[in-house]
């Protein structure tokens, strides 16, 4: 399948999905993300080339990051940003420890604790930002400041991609993969 094909069969179930998940009162970034799983190769294998997945995910991000700047100027987070660096850092901090801590108590490897942090620690700002445009939240100090600590957790992706191969590299479990720890 050429990936033009694909763009359009992934869009086709995604408006169905969405459409099912707007009469349900699910928020539809939410009914995009189910779509994509659904037709990748680990569901309905409509698309079951990985590099393709890869390809159409990177237009899907781009996409999203795309929304979400629209939303948001860089004058208006400067003008919150004790808010944004002070709580972004309390939630990301307290949010990670959480997750390590069920991590461990499950019994995981440090590695895997450290990494279902990371995970954890990390909101998703579209289905978030979506929310506050539904309820016409976006322009109040709590939408703005809530999107300002949104993008923080965004910008500490760049350092959790460097930990998780390291993390991988360090697997109690016989070396695999960072990958299969999941």
């Amino acid at each position: 399948m050429d990936l033009l094909h694909e763009i359009f069969v992934v869009l086709a179930v995604a408006a169905g999905v969405v459409f099912f998940f707007q009469k349900i009162r699910i928020p539809s970034i939410v009914g995009f993300l189910i779509a994509g799983i659904a037709a990748g190769p680990s569901g309905l294998k409509i698309i079951a080339d990985p590099e393709d997945v890869e390809v159409l995910s990177e237009i899907g991000i781009l996409l999203l990051l795309f929304s979400i700047g629209l939303e948001f100027s860089l004058k208006q987070l400067f003008s919150i940003r004790k808010a944004v660096v002070v709580g972004g850092t309390v939630q990301v901090l307290l949010t990670a420890a959480a997750g390590f801590a069920c991590g461990e108590i499950a019994g995981r490897p440090l590695n895997e604790s450290v990494l279902i942090g990371i995970l954890v620690a990390l909101s998703s700002t579209a289905v978030i930002l979506k929310i506050l445009q539904q309820r016409s939240e976006v322009d109040t100090p709590q939408g703005r400041t809530t999107l300002g600590i949104l993008i923080f957790q965004d910008l500490l992706v760049v350092p959790a991609m460097l930990i998780v191969p390291v993390l991988g590299g360090a697997s109690d479990s016989g070396g695999d993969p960072w990958y299969l720890l999941l």
